[in-house]
């Protein structure tokens, strides 16, 4: 159970404070404030909590200055970025740091929140102690650039009100975590809602997604990294175009990987089309998108074949074994390997007569 208070019951003694685990009087306090909060020190909370110094720590939730001066760790308040002295606000006029800046050589450049700046300033440390492996190990660093790529920078530059691209989108996105962590305050008709225990139901949910991120990283998406590097490095053996690349293992987290490959091995022409088993040891034929958050593909699957499905499909394409192609035209699957190959193969030939 978190331990968190309010500033009324900041200096309130643990047996006068209700449905409080007892703790030593020289436990360490995080601050933040109290009011409406955010998905930034919500993740800021539950990361400090991961460190050992930090794991008992009692949260405050004040804006008092003189309670927060007590306080070990501050976050989201009290206008301070000191890393010296454990502050870690980003609200005040001066404040335009990001991860670049505060660990250069980082790439990235957004305005970093509560969160991101705990995360540059513990990340690596709260990093190797999920995974089990010392700060200076390479898949550590690996996998601390991937959460804040991948989960972190999208919190800080959400809470900075950071428009992820210009123009107006087509469609409204309000899943996102930091707009769920919202729903865990009090609504506006909820006058004796307990926002304690919102607080912490959002902690949980976020540091639950947090840890699932980090392990995710180590667990599936490393160990990716070696099939898709093989299947790469042997695509002309598929086919001598070297745009047909086969997973013969299956399928896996492989777009990533095949943009650094294509860019580490100076890939040209570039890759179309992935083959792989599915669940049901059918061959799937997906095409390769133009970026990681594209839904365009560099060569879509032809025109014709698109929402057809089996004997239809076959005979449109005068391919044995077709089962169906999608009618966004991404993704197609065959019964056998040699139909999915063919599939790919027409597929190229069919694009190159058109060009």
């Amino acid at each position: 159970m978190f331990n968190i208070v309010n500033t009324a019951q900041a200096f309130m003694s643990e047996e006068q404070s209700p449905n409080k685990k007892p703790r030593l009087i020289d436990s360490m306090k995080i601050g933040t404030h109290n009011g409406s909060f955010h998905c930034d020190e919500i993740l800021a909370c539950f990361m400090l909590r991961q460190l050992p110094k930090y794991a008992d720590a009692e949260i405050i939730r004040t804006r008092d200055p003189a309670v927060l001066d007590t306080c070990d760790v501050v976050v989201d308040v009290g206008g301070v970025y000191d890393p010296a002295k454990n502050r870690f606000d980003h609200h005040q006029r001066t404040f335009n740091e990001s991860m670049s800046t505060v660990n250069p050589p980082k790439k990235w450049t957004t305005k970093l929140s509560s969160a991101g700046l705990v995360y540059c300033h513990f990340g690596r440390e709260i990093v190797s102690k999920i995974l089990e492996l010392p700060v200076g190990d390479p898949i550590t660093d690996v996998v601390y650039d991937k959460v804040y790529e991948n989960f972190v920078e999208e919190i800080d530059a959400i809470d900075n009100g950071i428009n992820q691209y210009d123009g107006e989108p087509r469609y409204q996105i309000s899943t996102n975590i930091s707009i769920r962590v919202s729903h865990f305050n009090p609504q506006w008709n909820e006058p004796n809602a307990d926002e304690m225990a919102g607080f912490l139901k959002a902690m949980k949910m976020v540091g639950a997604e947090f840890l699932d991120k980090v392990l995710y990283y180590k667990k599936s998406w490393l160990p990716a990294r070696e099939l898709v590097e093989e299947a790469v490095k042997g695509r002309t053996e598929v086919d001598p175009s070297g745009e047909i690349v086969v997973f013969k293992t299956g399928g896996c987290p492989w777009k990533d990987h095949l943009f650094n490959l294509e860019a580490e091995l100076d890939i040209n022409p570039p890759i179309k089309y992935v083959l792989y088993t599915d669940q049901a040891n059918k061959w799937r034929i997906q095409c390769v998108p133009e970026s990681l958050v594209s839904f365009s593909n560099r060569l879509s699957l032809p025109e014709d074949w698109r929402g057809l499905r089996d004997d239809v499909l076959t005979e449109k394409s005068g391919i044995e074994g077709c089962i169906f192609v999608h009618a966004g035209g991404f993704i197609g699957g065959n019964h056998t390997y040699e139909g999915a190959l063919e599939m790919a193969k027409k597929s190229l030939k069919m694009a190159e007569k058109k060009t």
